[in-house]
């Protein structure tokens, strides 16, 4: 990824950490203000061709760029010139103030390394879809709901003694299925969405967070831990729902 003919030298540039390489303007300025700090900064290579670099800062809410120009085997920064490339970091690691022509005063306080750990941390999903390429939106209505699937405790009125227990559902096709419990292999009941006119909040119990599945033989009524936990049961069901009653419901 070098621009040099010397390799000796081309490979002591590549052993900065902060040396990034190809990375565009654009890049650069989104990397230091949404991982940066005041202070961050970077070399990068500039598009004016082999030997010439930007030095790319973050000062505050903005990212400012300055040219370093690649001379023998070191380099000029503004009116300094650096015989080596250590003493060039070595210029760096000293925290100089630096005036642009604005005269925004800049302390640079930290290289931002060109490799990163990314934290290991990540939001769990709720809910998962999968579309084939190449379709339309027309072409994956009548097959897409088979695609998501949900899983989660909701809290279900009894059929005959109304009285209100936590199940285990899971959401798979058109196919919703309640346990006792989440460790139980058989489900208590099969409930085929196919079969299911409409998914809607229900205010009837004089409970919260409730919404209610309706069935020719029998209406279900469920209670989520929370309104946003309910309201995303609600989409996807409403979303597995045969695409006639959907159309039928939308002119109404």
């Amino acid at each position: 990824m070098s621009f040099y003919s010397d390799d000796a030298s081309a490979d002591e540039l590549e052993t900065l950490g902060w040396y990034h390489y190809d990375l565009s303007r654009h890049t650069a300025e989104a990397l230091l203000l949404s991982n940066g700090t005041n202070g961050s900064y970077l070399l990068r290579n500039s598009n004016e061709g082999a030997g010439f670099f930007a030095l790319s800062v973050r000062a505050k809410d903005s990212v400012k760029h300055f040219h370093v120009t690649r001379k023998g085997n070191g380099y000029v920064f503004g009116f300094n010139e650096f015989p080596t490339l250590q003493h060039f970091v070595n210029h760096f690691a000293n925290q100089p103030l630096l005036g642009s022509d604005a005269g925004t005063l800049m302390v640079l306080k930290s290289p931002y390394p060109w490799r990163v750990e990314e934290p290991s941390i990540y939001e769990s999903v709720r809910v998962h879809t999968a579309i084939q390429t190449g379709r339309t939106e027309n072409d994956l209505m009548p097959s897409a709901p088979s695609l998501g699937t949900k899983e989660g405790y909701l809290v279900k009125q009894g059929a005959i003694v109304k009285n209100w227990k936590q199940r285990w559902f899971t959401l798979n096709r058109y196919e919703l299925k309640y346990f006792k419990e989440k460790a139980c292999e058989e489900p208590i009941r099969t409930l085929d969405l196919r079969a299911c006119s409409a998914v809607q909040f229900d205010y009837s119990q004089d409970r919260v967070n409730c919404f209610c599945l309706v069935f020719p033989d029998r209406t279900f009524y469920l209670c989520a831990k929370t309104g946003v936990e309910a309201d995303e049961w609600i989409k996807i069901l409403r979303w597995k729902l045969p695409a006639v009653t959907l159309s039928v419901s939308s002119h109404r």
